[in-house]
């Protein structure tokens, strides 16, 4: 049976324009398995999305900037996200999927190419993949590389990682607002641990996943905390679209992704600081 396409390939016309070097901080691509196959322990196994659908849709949407987060369906081989960022033309980055006794020269050869982190996911039930004191010292390794730490995380690990975390020698990207559940508001314990870890400043957080934390129709309120931490801290958050959006229990509409933007970020300047300056001075676009 061939997987179904967890992304909407029509998605709507946004109304809202986007800045100049608009930035969509966090994406996957997938395959085409005929060419980059997936990995053979792999959890899930989406329909293929590649680099040239992703292309079209940052056209669509006005987007002129990116940053590809490997996926685990392509596991420790980065080649998918790699052959992207060549395409790109210098407007696309990404972040690696690596195992801790990757050697150094790997390292540096990925940095040279265009990673600018490295990516670690977290679960209770993850075993040896939840050695947080153990991505802590490899983020030592990543320092002269100028390259940085992305987490991601099931809901509630905040209130275990963050203090750990804090010991990193690089700045470290929370993805997805932490994975909080939106329902229960900003005053739940989960949100408030976000945020008491975001005044730290070596934190940086997506404000991306509002449609995953949110039960409500047009996502408000996954809106509402986004729109809270751009507020708070609006030199440390980052956005993107989670384009093509696996493992979801719906397929959103990106243009409806990017107009939730106006009420993210609800002024002009906050959308610039969100969606160009972060990005830009965080992932240096144009550096070799």
């Amino acid at each position: 049976m061939r997987p179904a396409l967890t992304f909407n390939p029509n998605p709507s016309a946004p109304r809202l324009r986007l800045p100049a070097g608009a930035c969509d901080a966090h994406v996957h691509v997938f395959g085409p398995a005929a060419r980059f196959p997936f990995a053979e322990d792999r959890s899930f196994t989406p329909a293929d999305a590649p680099k040239e659908t992703l292309f079209a849709l940052h056209r669509h949407l006005g987007i002129g900037r990116c940053v590809i987060v490997q996926s685990l369906c392509h596991g420790f081989d980065n080649r998918v996200v790699e052959d992207a960022i060549a395409a790109g033309g210098g407007c696309y980055l990404g972040v690696a999927l690596l195992p801790l006794d990757v050697p150094d020269e790997e390292l540096q050869r990925l940095a040279r190419v265009g990673f600018r982190g490295v990516r670690f996911n977290f679960a209770r039930h993850s075993g040896a993949a939840f050695d947080v004191e153990g991505v802590v010292a490899f983020s030592r390794r990543l320092e002269p590389l100028g390259m940085h730490l992305q987490v991601h995380f099931e809901r509630g690990l905040i209130h275990e990682l963050v203090q750990p975390l804090a010991g990193s020698a690089v700045p470290v990207v929370i993805d997805h607002m932490a994975r909080v559940d939106a329902a229960v508001g900003a005053e739940h314990p989960d949100f408030v641990a976000l945020g008491r870890a975001m005044k730290n400043p070596l934190f940086r957080v997506k404000v991306s996943g509002i449609d995953r934390i949110s039960r409500t129709a047009g996502y408000a309120e996954g809106v509402a905390l986004a729109q809270r931490l751009v507020c708070e801290f609006p030199d440390r958050c980052l956005w993107g679209t989670d384009w093509p959006h696996p493992l979801h229990d719906h397929v959103p509409d990106d243009g409806v992704l990017v107009d939730a933007l106006e009420q993210i970020a609800p002024d002009a300047e906050l959308r610039e600081r969100l969606l160009v300056h972060n990005p830009g001075a965080f992932y240096r676009f144009g550096e070799p």
